[in-house]
Formats: C-alpha cells, structure tokens, sequence
C-alpha cells in the first residue's frame, strides 16, 4: 500500500485534501522454484532457441545479450524462462540485456540455484545493470515503467552445470500487463519518445476510484510529475514522509500551471515496507494535458 494526498487547489488560501490508501505495483521475479503458465504463442515468425529446456541429460545453453522474448506477465516474474526468443524487429515483451554466473560454492558447501544466497546474488546484480542500459537519469527512471526481471536453470539443470542468471528488461503497460514494444530498449529514457511512451501515468486522478498506474503510452489523465527525495537510512513515519512531499509537489505544479489560481497536484509517499525494499522517494501528479 502506498500513502496518497490529492489536493485541489482554488486559490492560495483554500485547499481541499483527502487523504487515502492505494494499491501499487512492483514487478520483481520470485525466488522460489515454480512460476506462471508458459507465455501466449507469440505472433512472431519461426523462432530461435534460447536457453530452453536441456535435453540428453546436457545443461541448459545459456541464453545470449540481445535476445527478445515475448512474455507474458505470469511468465516475467516466474523464476525460470521456458519460452524461446524471437526476432527483436516484430512485437515482444522481454530483452535479455545482461547474462552472468552465479556462485553457487560457499565455504565448499555446494548451494541449489533456488536457495536464498543464490537468489539474493541474482536479485543484486540485475536492477542496477538495467539503469546503464535503459539511459536516462535516476529521476527518470523511478518516473518510468520500465523493470528489470530475471531468470535462472531449473534446480535439474544448475545441477547438470548450468550456471547463467538472464536479466531481462520490460516494461508495466499497468497492473499484471506487460507493454509490447518493437525494437531495443537500449538507452530509451536518453530519448523524449521514449520517456513519454514508456513513463509513469494514471488512468483517473490518484485518490479516485479509478487510479490506476499505467505506461504513458497507455490512455491516461494523469501523469507523474516529479519525485520527493526522502532523507533518512529508516523509515521516518508516515506523518513526516507524508508531509515531506507536500510543498515540493505544490510548488512543481505550480511552476507549470497555466493558472496560478487554479491548479491540482497530488502527492503519493512510500509506506514502510516499500522504504524497506528500497523505495526511498515519494511521486509527484499532474493532470495530463488534453490531447
């Protein structure tokens, strides 16, 4: 749950605030064995095998940089990949951006590839390599839809020899929905296309009953403005975040308001859990202007 002010303002001295609780989004890959059904066929032409299933008792291949994968949401946070790769020029969901080993030896102790020492390598190593390849600044990413996931072998192919971790990159069209995109991925906030298509908006203004968080590119009313910097290496409360945030949004709104005396803004902070996970800022919402 995240912490959520809406204010509309009239005029400098009067205010109207409501105060309430919405649901967000994190897309992360799990790091127990199992996951989702396998993917929608893709509408791609033939594809190309890329890490699948190992056959003859033989490790599963390690997939390769550059690969693209249509995956469904079910499929994107799984921690094991079944699906092949596809050509990068048509419709896909998925492009494997950085391919590494894992250490699964410690104190010569062998570790299964679903124990947590081995996930929490995987789970460290992959969202930071996705801020060097998608570009662009740390405002615009945490403004973005855009996610890293990741991916192992089976626990029955680490045990044949297979040692690869894949990080994926994708992007939230919404709530458990992947967005499709043509191409790469590859320093697309360093563009304005890209970091209008693939920001962070809202389909109502937050508060309502109707927010919820979608992909620029998607049909939206809202959209986020900016982030808050929280300061602190624990949580600070809820009042103080949430106080925090209120005059930096204000005062962002208000900076590109065609009417100073008529304006609206919201505000959304982080609830303890997601400061613990790692979300230290809180958002910033504007309208969306008329299209």
């Amino acid at each position: 749950m995240t912490g959520l002010l809406t204010t509309a303002t009239r005029n400098p001295l009067a205010c109207l605030v409501t105060a309430l609780l919405v649901t967000t989004t994190v897309l992360a890959a799990c790091t127990a064995e199992g996951g989702g059904p396998d993917p929608a066929p893709s509408p791609s032409p033939p594809e190309t095998s890329s890490a699948g299933p190992s056959e003859g008792g033989l490790p599963a291949p390690a997939p390769e940089v550059g690969d693209c994968h249509q995956l469904s949401y079910d499929a994107a946070v799984a921690p094991t990949a079944r699906n092949r790769s596809v050509a990068c020029d048509r419709t896909h969901t998925a492009e494997t951006f950085h391919v590494g080993r894992f250490d699964n030896v410690v104190d010569g102790r062998l570790l299964a590839v679903d124990s947590d020492r081995v996930q929490r390598q995987i789970a460290t190593a992959c969202p930071p390599r996705l801020a060097a390849f998608v570009g662009g600044t740390e405002e615009q990413r945490r403004l973005s839809m855009l996610r890293a996931v990741w991916f192992t072998p089976t626990v029955a192919q680490s045990d044949a020899g297979a040692l690869w971790f894949r990080c994926d990159a994708v992007a939230l069209a919404e709530d458990s929905r992947l967005l499709a995109f043509e191409g790469s991925l590859a320093g697309v906030l360093e563009t304005a296309p890209g970091r209008q298509r693939f920001g962070l908006c809202a389909t109502a203004e937050p508060g309502t009953s109707g927010f919820r968080r979608v992909a620029c590119g998607e049909p939206h009313r809202w959209r986020a403005l900016r982030t808050v910097a929280l300061e602190g290496r624990d949580y600070p409360g809820e009042q103080a975040v949430a106080r925090t945030g209120e005059t930096p949004c204000r005062d962002a709104a208000l900076a590109q308001a065609a009417d100073p005396l008529d304006f609206q803004w919201g505000y959304e902070w982080p609830t303890a859990e997601q400061w613990e996970a790692g979300q230290t800022w809180g958002v910033c919402w504007v309208p969306a202007p008329a299209t």
